[in-house]
């Protein structure tokens, strides 16, 4: 099924399903975006500009195909008509073709197929075994202990989201990382660029893929 969604294109922020992002909003076309969206189903679409994307940040530069819709679950408008919202992710899409602007209408919008991802019953040993793997790679990491960084209540695919978002990889890393098909394809590919950072440059040494 294809849907129209608004887009917020942005250089280095990639949304993962059902993670938290706070964002500043202070553009005017984002701030009409947003006050749409408030009035409406309050949901944003976020894309990845790709490299080059300076040349042409004021139009439409080109885009990466796959994002991340998200619903705005906090808004603050402040008396100079900036926004701080809080956007929790929903699921990820891929673009099926960007639309016209419409009259008066300052921000993209495309039309999207939704890519809805589930853990399948006969992944969750695997996926909990690849979680393990995870959380072994980032103790050393972690300050104040790894159970009070990373919840061990909290759901693996939820869990496999967060840090893909949240931890210090590239954007195109993350983006590599939203375009696998599901939590656990996502969770073995976050293990070997850990992995592949750990044998490249020492991670542990100053911490610097953790916030």
């Amino acid at each position: 099924m294809i849907f129209s969604i608004p887009l917020f294109p942005l250089p280095t922020v990639v949304l993962f399903p059902n993670v938290f992002l706070p964002l500043h909003i202070f553009e005017p076309r984002y701030r009409q975006m947003v006050s749409e969206s408030l009035a409406g189903d309050r949901i944003i679409g976020m894309v990845l500009l790709r490299p080059g994307y300076e040349n042409d940040y004021e139009g439409r530069p080109p885009i990466y195909a796959t994002g991340c819709s998200g619903l705005i679950t906090h808004s603050e408008r402040l008396d100079d008509g900036r926004y701080n919202l809080v956007l929790q992710g929903l699921e990820k899409f891929t673009i099926h073709a960007e639309e016209a602007p419409a009259a008066g209408r300052l921000y993209r919008s495309a039309a999207i197929t939704p890519l809805q991802e589930s853990v399948g019953a006969d992944e969750r040993d695997a996926l909990r075994s690849q979680r393990q793997r995870l959380e072994s790679l980032l103790a050393p990491l972690m300050s104040g202990g790894l159970e009070r960084s990373l919840p061990p209540a909290m759901p693996d695919e939820d869990l496999v989201n967060a840090l893909a978002q949240y931890l210090e990889f590239d954007p195109l890393e993350k983006l590599a990382l939203l375009e696998q098909r599901g939590a656990l394809a996502r969770c073995r590919t976050m293990v070997d660029l850990l992995e592949m950072k750990q044998m490249g440059s020492g991670i542990g040494d100053q911490g610097s893929v953790v916030h």
